[in-house]
């Protein structure tokens, strides 16, 4: 199964705060048969909140990505055109862009999220959670 993770759920999943997931994200996540993606917009959101201090991480955001991501497998897809124009049109549940870029690849890719998130419910997507 590929799923494509949420920011809060990939950082969750890789620290101690792994118990914050639902027991059914963890086990998507620890199945070895499970191709977990990374979109672009996710790695932007950490970038971002770990630059104006509103998230803490171990190394530059850079270096602490690159590592976590070989470390785990999880791959990253790339945002194409068909996803930005998808995330600029759907309607706006919430003002975090990131978000609708997930959903865009999500829909697109016809990938399940996993987020804790309950706006992007409200999206013709399918979550796990």
């Amino acid at each position: 199964m590929r799923v494509l993770l949420d920011a809060h759920a990939l950082l969750w999943f890789v620290t101690s705060r792994g118990s914050r997931l639902s027991e059914r994200a963890r086990t998507v996540l620890a199945d070895a048969s499970t191709n977990a993606l990374v979109g672009a917009g996710a790695v932007y959101e950490i970038a971002i909140k770990s630059r104006i201090g509103r998230l803490e991480l171990p190394a530059a955001a850079d270096v602490y990505l690159s590592r976590l991501l070989r470390r785990f497998t999880f791959g990253v897809l790339p945002i194409a055109e068909a996803h930005a124009l998808r995330a600029g049109s759907l309607p706006m549940l919430h003002r975090v862009p990131w978000d609708g870029l997930l959903v865009a690849q999500a829909q697109i890719e016809a990938m399940p999220i996993v987020t804790a998130d309950p706006a992007i419910v409200g999206y013709d997507v399918d979550v796990i959670w």
